[in-house]
């Protein structure tokens, strides 16, 4: 089986966009401000961008607002505005009930992935969005087929169009690490959730 190239079939969209003239909306799902910021510079010249922070798997509060409040240096930077969704920590604990002891990167981020990204699909829905789509993908660490394929199985019967990307390709992630120290963003060294920061601490020893 041909494995597919994401980032070409997004240059077909982009050339499609280009080619009609005209920005169509884009409801971005963000996982923090390090990884939306090339996300957002590389697609803001295409697509009106919203960034949507739903996030339950963040183990806290306090991480998850000072995640958030890094979106303001987005904001002065690119122009683009965030929607943060209330946090509530049980909505995530509730789906991977049952999975607490899979490895970082396992069946438990793939039930992590799909309750994410199906939320923001019924955000993008709700206020008539015609793209969205992850800055997920930027990561090394995060399995962007994976991805990509629950994006179109969750929007296969949805005006919302899912935008296919892999955005660490065209060296996304270096330039993300680059804007991340212009911009003086905060940048955690673990994905969010519990679990991964109870998995680094197993690296480390």
């Amino acid at each position: 089986m041909i494995k597919r190239n994401y980032q070409k079939e997004l240059d077909k969209v982009i050339e499609k966009i280009i080619k009609d003239g005209k920005k169509p909306s884009l409801l971005l799902h963000a996982c923090c401000a390090p990884c939306s910021s090339y996300c957002v510079e590389y697609l803001a010249q295409y697509f009106d961008i919203t960034l949507y922070f739903y996030n339950p798997n963040i183990e806290s509060q306090e991480e998850f607002s000072k995640r958030f409040n890094e979106f303001e240096k987005i904001y002065k930077r690119f122009g683009v505005k965030a929607i943060e969704e209330k946090y509530n920590a049980d909505e995530f604990y509730q789906a991977v009930k049952g999975y607490e002891d899979c490895k970082e990167g396992g069946d438990r981020c793939t039930i992590c992935y799909r309750l994410r990204l199906a939320m923001s699909l019924e955000y993008a829905k709700e206020h008539n969005f015609d793209y969205f789509a992850s800055t997920l993908s930027i990561s090394p660490y995060k399995d962007t087929e994976r991805l990509n394929s629950i994006g179109e199985e969750i929007s296969k019967d949805s005006n919302v169009l899912w935008l296919v990307n892999d955005f660490k390709k065209k060296g996304g992630y270096l330039r993300s690490t680059v804007l991340s120290k212009e911009m003086d963003l905060y940048r955690q060294d673990y994905c969010g959730c519990v679990y991964s920061i109870r998995d680094a601490q197993k690296e480390d020893f």
